[in-house]
């Protein structure tokens, strides 16, 4: 992946790679240590089922290793951004 300012993803729309708008990127989850990116924060679109997905209160989290492009849109692979099995959606209340 060629280097993206992180100022120019703030507002790109998310989408999977089967096509259907996840949300719009609002920030991102940074390893301090290591300065890799751990997570896109999403806000999810408003018919999107965010139980699928890993959830930050109003957020879902995307993980990084999830993206597959970034050009006019974030796309991610849609298998590997939904809340597996072993790691049920965090849900904050």
């Amino acid at each position: 992946m060629k280097k993206i300012f992180a100022k120019n993803l703030r507002d790109k729309q998310v989408v999977s790679s089967d096509g259907v708008t996840l949300g719009v990127l609002n920030n991102i989850i940074m390893d301090i240590r290591s300065g890799s990116i751990e997570d896109l924060v999403v806000k999810p679109d408003i018919a999107l089922e965010k139980k699928k997905y890993k959830e930050d209160g109003e957020f879902i989290l995307m993980p990084f290793g999830s993206v597959r492009a970034i050009k006019d849109y974030i796309v991610v692979d849609k298998t590997m951004s939904l809340a597996s099995p072993a790691e049920p959606p965090v849900i904050e209340g």
